[in-house]
């Protein structure tokens, strides 16, 4: 549910009011509904002249998607999206009419509609010119993404290592990307890599990606577990939620909810990792995705902090992640998707924070180290990172507070649980096996950090 400033300023009178007294006025985000069309119109793809061959390429997967793609600007389309393709532009002049092209559309870009830019990643071995159009490119976007109104999005595929346009975590990322299921990712430019070992394309156009495979979710009894227990079993999954003893009752209701398993684990036991392998391969045969959800706050100034407080955020946090994966890794599972939540705060810090922000930029640390890891199993390793999400926990913070936190973003409000869930979904789904070792921030493009 959106929170009661956006309802209000959306309907009736107060929607009249807030035109006529100028007020912000954050839109109702499109979310994801099975069935529904993946944008809210057409599709105009352009490119600089050097990147045509891949932006047909681009369309031509469009195409297959039953999208109704256009190749050149009109003024008689309500645009549902714009893909910009400069994956092959060399030098910063390059760029300067297939970037004008976009802005000359941009009025007619529908309320909920998308922009999403296709770039190559910078090298080491790149000469000035070409760093400088491929680095540009960065600032391009997220620029862009601040100026998009009415719900609208933008963000950006940067392929690595030689990665193709229409390869097939290009496409599972750009499908992603174009859907209402990114509805709260904003100003974000994930790379993607060629390893699309055992991914299916087909798996890019389905409802149920994750037909077959064994999920665990930890910290499932609450809050956005439940939302990612959820949505992993709506996408296909067999979910094992996992929480403490304590929330036993949440718990059950959680896997009765799913069709799933229950078990009551503390997440820091030393054994943790063995226990979750065992229940899932006794119940369900194995398991390809773990997702580290379990969290807790002890915030606190750090002059005024107890040793308590800073070892149990990071045992719970940062610790038990650790030596999950490890054991995990111990036992050769194979083809393992995790993905860890991590936090905003651990990239831009917040007060009072000092052991959460510290957890949560050890989860973003861990993730990149432990991608080349699973990697040698044929899995993947990423991490998410919300922003100001609609919680139970959101709540109770004071209004004052709260306010500024919803509105610090490009889309003015907080997220909803379901908008990590639907992140987690993209990045443990087979075709998304070229996205290893990334951060994902759902975080509407908010002020604080990249």
């Amino acid at each position: 549910m959106t929170d009661s400033y956006t309802r209000l300023v959306n309907a009736g009178l107060g929607k009249t009011l807030s035109k006529r007294l100028g007020l912000p006025r954050p839109a109702v985000l499109r979310r994801y509904r099975p069935g529904d069309p993946l944008t809210v119109g057409p599709v105009l793809v352009l490119s600089d002249a050097a990147s045509k061959p891949e932006a047909d390429a681009v369309a031509q997967a469009l195409l297959r998607w039953e999208v109704d793609v256009r190749r050149e600007p009109t003024d008689d389309a309500r645009w549902g999206a714009v893909v910009l393709v400069l994956t092959e532009a060399a030098r910063p002049t390059d760029v300067s009419d297939a970037v004008l092209a976009v802005g000359s559309v941009l009025r007619r870009v529908a309320p909920n509609g998308r922009v999403v830019t296709v770039s190559r990643a910078l090298t080491d071995d790149d000469p000035p010119e070409l760093a400088a159009t491929r680095g540009g490119v960065e600032g391009f976007l997220r620029s862009l993404a601040k100026e998009l109104r009415a719900g609208a999005t933008g963000n950006g595929i940067v392929l690595t290592d030689g990665a193709a346009a229409d390869s097939t975590s290009a496409l599972a990322t750009l499908r992603f990307f174009l859907s209402a299921r990114s509805a709260f990712v904003d100003g974000q430019l994930l790379p993607v890599g060629p390893a699309d070992a055992g991914a299916d394309e087909s798996g890019t156009a389905t409802d149920r990606p994750l037909a077959g495979k064994v999920a665990v979710v930890t910290g499932a009894a609450r809050g956005i577990g439940v939302d990612i227990a959820k949505t992993l079993a709506r996408d296909g999954a067999t979910v094992v939620c996992v929480d403490v003893p304590a929330a036993g009752e949440g718990l059950t209701r959680t896997a009765n909810a799913v069709g799933g398993t229950a078990l009551q684990l503390d997440v820091t036991a030393d054994d943790a990792g063995t226990r979750i392998l065992e229940h899932a391969r006794s119940r369900h045969g194995g398991v390809d995705i773990v997702v580290h959800n379990a969290g807790i706050l002890r915030d606190k100034l750090l002059a005024n902090m107890k040793p308590q407080q800073w070892d149990a955020v990071i045992a719970v946090n940062l610790a038990s992640q650790l030596r999950i994966n490890a054991q995990l890794l111990e036992a050769g599972v194979e083809g393992l998707r995790i993905v860890s939540l991590a936090s905003i705060a651990g990239i831009a810090g917040n007060r009072g924070q000092t052991n959460y922000g510290f957890s949560k930029a050890g989860v973003i640390g861990h993730t990149r180290a432990t991608a080349p890891l699973v990697a040698r199993l044929g899995g993947t390793a990423n991490a998410v990172a919300p922003g100001f999400i609609e919680t139970e926990m959101t709540r109770t913070i004071p209004t004052v507070t709260r306010e500024l936190g919803r509105r610090a973003s490009s889309l003015q409000q907080g997220g909803l649980p379901v908008d990590v869930a639907e992140a987690i979904v993209f990045l443990v789904s087979p075709a998304a096996a070229g996205v290893n070792g990334e951060v994902l921030r759902v975080c509407g493009q908010s002020w604080l950090g990249r």
